[in-house]
């Protein structure tokens, strides 16, 4: 009797695990559109508020299922299947990760302007807009490439909806209901009053209300950089400080160096030294890049760095190229010999960009000639903005850039140069 109930139990307990196994699951809500995660790590929330608790982690770059809207709060989930809210300005459509490669594949062609670092955690955007998804952060100490500046609003940049609206239902026009009875005629118009040219006489115009002018736009600088991953992307431009070496960096002069690059070394009784060329700018939310360029050296005789030239008060652009330069001697014979040195983007007195070429000499900058200098597109940034798009022009106009320096000029300097050399005697 006891076998005989086992036999029977046994049969029974399993088909119980079997439809326990079978049982299903509900069903999960359909995907409305998709999008990938912005920032560097973000957080999934159970519920809108803020003080909701977190059910998923997810990183840049991973690809999430909208499948609620609420407003500007989006429910996604993940590929895990984990489901949580969050907001829709740190999400990324399909078109902005696209654009968001196209930046990297674009940034790995262009040149370096010198290495910068930060004093503090860097968010790096995908746009030159505050608002716009952060999808990167530069730790304090960590070095990245400069490649670009622009000058930028303060406002949100344009986005087109993560979910695609619903088309407007067109209701077909209803039809006008026939009356049963027939209208009556309408009657004839009244005939003008007696003094209807006295009643059209109009009074002057009341003058205009005085109208408040519209309050300027905020503006930003930004900065593009490459990361040492070979992403790229855009940090404000007050966040950074360029590598150069403090010993130099000391004369800046309380204008900001936007880029630096290094003219050969020097050996100083087996102390490795550089001579520099660097670029300032000594004011914001301009639509140049400096305003001044100079040269040091390192004096063997004085161990310390000296300037072999120095050009103020001009209008110039990215980019700066170190390159070898031709420059021919005058007289009966001119004789082309190379040397290294640099050229840099300037505007003319015509407003024209100018590239203009510098021979370094051992321990002297001569000019050596210029030629046309076109305006490189910055990647990501229209070439022409349109009125509300992502890049505006500072209004500050564009200062003339000044002539290569007279004979005289030059004969000054070297004497001014001299005298700081035999005397002691530092120039202002």
């Amino acid at each position: 009797m006891h076998k005989l109930a086992i036999a029977v139990a046994a049969p029974v307990a399993l088909a119980v695990l079997f439809l326990a196994g079978c049982e299903s699951k509900p069903p999960q809500a359909p995907a409305i559109a998709e999008a990938w995660a912005g920032p560097a790590t973000l957080k999934l929330r159970r519920e809108i508020p803020l003080d909701s608790p977190v059910v998923a982690t997810v990183r840049h770059g991973e690809r999430l299922e909208i499948i609620q809207q609420r407003r500007r709060f989006m429910k996604v989930r993940t590929p895990g299947g984990a489901e949580g809210w969050t907001e829709d300005n740190v999400l990324l459509s399909a078109p902005e990760m696209d654009a968001l490669r196209q930046l990297a594949d674009s940034a790995r062609k262009l040149s370096s302007h010198g290495v910068a670092t930060t004093f503090d955690l860097l968010n790096v955007h995908t746009t030159p807009a505050r608002l716009s998804p952060s999808f990167t952060q530069v730790k304090q100490g960590d070095k990245m490439q400069v490649l670009a500046h622009v000058v930028a609003p303060r406002v949100a940049p344009p986005r087109q909806p993560l979910v695609p609206r619903a088309p407007k239902r067109v209701r077909p026009p209803r039809k006008p209901k026939q009356s049963k009875y027939p209208l009556l005629p309408l009657p004839a118009p009244p005939p003008p009053p007696a003094n209807w040219l006295e009643l059209s006489k109009t009074s002057l115009p009341a003058p205009p209300e005085p109208v408040d002018p519209p309050k300027p736009i905020p503006m930003d600088d930004w900065t593009l950089v490459r990361l040492p991953s070979g992403q790229a992307g855009w940090v404000l431009t007050r966040r950074l400080f360029m590598a150069i070496p403090d010993e130099v960096a000391q004369y800046a002069e309380g204008h900001r160096i936007t880029s630096y690059f290094p003219l050969g070394e020097v050996d100083d009784g087996g102390q490795k030294k550089y001579n520099w060329l660097w670029t300032t700018l000594s004011a914001g939310l301009v639509d140049y890049d400096f305003d001044s360029f100079r040269v040091f050296i390192w004096s063997l005789r004085r161990h310390r760095y000296e300037t072999a030239y120095i050009e103020r008060r001009i209008t110039g652009w990215f980019p700066v190229a170190v390159h070898p330069v031709t420059l021919t001697s005058s007289g009966r014979s001119p004789i082309s010999t190379t040397y290294p040195g640099f050229s840099i983007c300037t505007a003319g007195e015509d407003g024209q960009r100018r590239r203009r070429d510098f021979a370094f000499i051992v321990n002297v900058v001569r000019y050596a000639g210029q030629g046309p200098c076109a305006a490189e597109p910055v990647p990501g940034i229209p070439a022409q903005p349109a009125s509300g798009g992502t890049l505006v022009a500072s209004s500050q106009p564009a200062r003339p850039a000044a002539e290569p320096p007279s004979f005289l000029a030059r004969v000054q300097a070297r004497l001014a140069e001299l005298r700081e050399r035999w005397l002691g005697k530092r120039r202002p």
